[in-house]
This record gives C-alpha cells, sequence and structure tokens, in this order.
C-alpha cells in the first residue's frame, strides 16, 4: 500500500516538487500511526471502567480483543466508503513533459 502511496504521489507532482510530493507521502503515514495509537488508547481508556479490564488488558487472554477488531472493522469501512466518494471526484493531472514522451516513445516503437 505504501509504494502505491508513494508512486501515486510522485506520478501526479511536477518535477521541481517530487521531494515536498514525497514529504505528503511520509507525512501522510506518520500521521496515519498517529492516529492508530489515538485509537488503542481512547479505547483502552473508554473501555475500562471502574473494577472492568477493559478490551485491551495487559493480559490478553481476559480483554475482548475481538469487539475491537469489530470496531476497526467499521472504522475500515467507513474509511472505504470516503476514498470512494474521493476516488469518484478525482481528477488525474497530466503533466506535459511526462506524457509527451511516453506518447512520443509509443510513436516510435509501433513506427517500426
Amino acid at each position: 500500500m505504501y509504494v502505491g502511496q508513494l508512486e501515486f504521489f510522485n506520478s501526479q507532482t511536477p518535477d521541481g516538487l517530487k521531494s515536498f510530493g514525497s514529504a505528503l507521502c511520509m507525512t501522510s503515514i506518520s500521521l496515519g500511526n498517529y492516529v492508530s495509537s489515538l485509537i488503542v488508547s481512547i479505547v483502552m481508556d473508554i473501555t475500562a471502567k471502574g473494577h472492568q479490564l477493559g478490551w485491551i488488558p495487559r493480559n490478553l487472554n481476559k480483554g475482548h480483543m475481538d469487539r475491537f477488531y469489530f470496531l476497526l472493522a467499521a472504522l475500515t469501512s467507513v474509511n472505504f466508503l470516503v476514498y470512494l466518494v474521493c476516488a469518484r471526484q478525482y481528477k488525474c493531472i497530466k503533466l506535459e513533459g511526462k506524457f509527451n514522451e511516453e506518447e512520443d516513445n509509443e510513436d516510435e516503437e509501433y513506427s517500426v
């Protein structure tokens, strides 16, 4: 997934902004890791009220990891729906230098 994301950022940024596109890709990956840690912390705080162990206790055999994974499945489903909406509205950026060179190379290959 990360390789595809980096390739997308590189293909959709102009040549002068390649490092900026790579930085955006790495930033989104790091923010995803922070959000993941935040979700675990929030679930632990909400579910461990009073004398209850919560969904993710120190001894995982006494917890309810199944509920946590159902929560992750629900969040992933919502994320996929948001992705579908964004993907339908996305318009591919055609960079002049890249596509013209590729078209010229294809014409040369077929003219032989």
